[in-house]
């Protein structure tokens, strides 16, 4: 198998994997039972994903939670390369289905802001390449302080 494909499944797995695990997974879930339906049924790997789930959700904050998502991941990467040794053609569907979902399947990060350099009286916007921004301010402004 080429080195694309088999990068492409080990992706595919861990995508699959941590979305299980998220609010995202039942609008995911249909998606990801298409791709792998022809292989047993549709019903047959809608049980198995769901046990699979069922299985991280109570593994969550354990000490057996890695092992566990390790195992998962092992096991749909398994499934995913049979599926592209039977249908080659299926790597495109699996390739736009992880285009589709990688991001959410990316744990939230945290931002933190902070401003330095004195006293702020006015609103702070950060960001990048803002064109037209009003603020409306009502008697705090530079000419009404004395300070």
């Amino acid at each position: 198998m080429e080195a694309e494909l088999v990068a492409l499944i080990g992706t595919g797995a861990t995508t699959v994997v941590g979305l299980m695990v998220t609010d995202a997974w039942g609008q995911v879930k249909q998606r990801v039972v298409g791709l792998f339906g022809s292989e047993t049924g549709a019903d047959g790997v809608a049980g198995e994903l769901e046990e699979s789930r069922a299985v991280l959700v109570a593994a969550d904050g354990t000490a057996a939670e890695e092992d566990l998502r390790s195992d998962v991941t092992a096991s749909v990467r398994l499934r995913l390369r049979r599926l592209l040794e039977e249908d080659p053609g299926a790597a495109e569907e699996l390739r736009r289905l992880v285009d589709e979902l990688a991001y959410a399947a990316r744990p939230p990060g945290t931002v933190h802001n902070s401003i330095t350099g004195g006293r702020q009286g006015g609103p702070v916007v950060q960001g990048h390449t803002f064109t037209r921004l009003t603020f409306r301010t009502t008697g705090d402004t530079a000419r009404d302080r004395t300070d």
